[in-house]
């Protein structure tokens, strides 16, 4: 701002430079002081500068992140994985408890034969299902099966081979691996890092009602048991199985699922 005064004509007061003994100012703003345009579109290009930065930064990082999940990521975590596996086993039923496995190992008069078996895998980790596929074995006491372990729905389904039916049951988390944790198992045995159990656990299953609707187990067992007769399972223990052995018909199937071999006895009444 500037200040500008006027002299009053020779001879002359004002009443006002009388009474405040100085002469009238008035304030005027200068012209260099206003924002000017060419200043307005500095601002503008500046600005644009970098938002044309931070976008190729944000690209750039971007596409960074995509490379690192598609090239490192999900080799490590495939969608579909396939084993194919060969196990060699005891065939004396032992529970999977330490201790008790411990105890059974001191009965010296229990006689085991060692057997194998073979497997394949399929591992679905963003279903979030398991489907195990067993041939015919090299003993002729169990039956070949195709298996589903459904995690979404808490099912698990058996489809007999020989009897061309299946059974489904509640899936059991406390035997059956959950798809993650089975490929990182299955991993290691690849690798030679870890050697499943050699020790059979055992579960026996009752035949309960016929399922006519197939549409509330889920898309996959759905289409394992498209076309045959369904059944629903019930799990007993130990107990029943040896007091209902006489009366009921049973036939196995042994597999694969955890670190050791499992058999899943189905018994229907005869």
């Amino acid at each position: 701002m500037v200040k500008i005064s006027f002299q009053p004509v020779a001879g002359q007061k004002s009443d006002k430079e009388e009474a405040d003994g100085e002469a009238p100012a008035v304030l005027i703003s200068q012209p260099h002081q206003q924002v000017s345009p060419v200043m307005k579109r500095s601002s503008l290009a500046t600005l644009c500068c970098l938002t044309f930065t931070l976008l190729v930064f944000t690209c750039s990082l971007l596409y960074a992140c995509v490379y690192i999940y598609t090239h490192y990521i999900i080799p490590q975590v495939p969608v579909q994985s396939e084993f194919r596996c060969h196990v060699m086993y005891d065939d004396a039923v032992m529970a999977p408890l330490r201790g008790t496995h411990s105890r059974a190992r001191t009965h010296t008069h229990t006689h085991t034969h060692s057997h194998s078996l073979d497997e394949k895998v399929d591992i679905y980790l963003q279903d979030n299902y398991e489907l195990i596929s067993v041939p015919v074995p090299d003993f002729t006491n169990t039956h070949p099966a195709e298996i589903i372990h459904d995690f979404h729905r808490g099912l698990t389904a058996y489809h007999d081979i020989t009897l061309d039916k299946c059974y489904v049951s509640e899936l059991n988390s406390s035997v059956v691996m959950a798809p993650r944790n089975l490929w990182e198992l299955l991993i290691n045995v690849k690798r030679g890092s870890y050697l499943p159990q050699r020790y059979l656990v055992q579960e026996q299953m009752s035949v309960a009602a016929r399922v006519a609707d197939l549409r509330p187990l889920g898309p996959f067992i759905s289409r394992l048991c498209s076309g045959k007769d369904t059944y629903r399972l019930r799990r007993h223990g130990n107990a029943r199985r040896v007091q209902k052995r006489g009366v009921e018909s049973c036939h196995r199937i042994r597999h694969f699922e955890n670190t050791f071999v499992m058999e899943t006895l189905i018994c229907a009444p005869q």
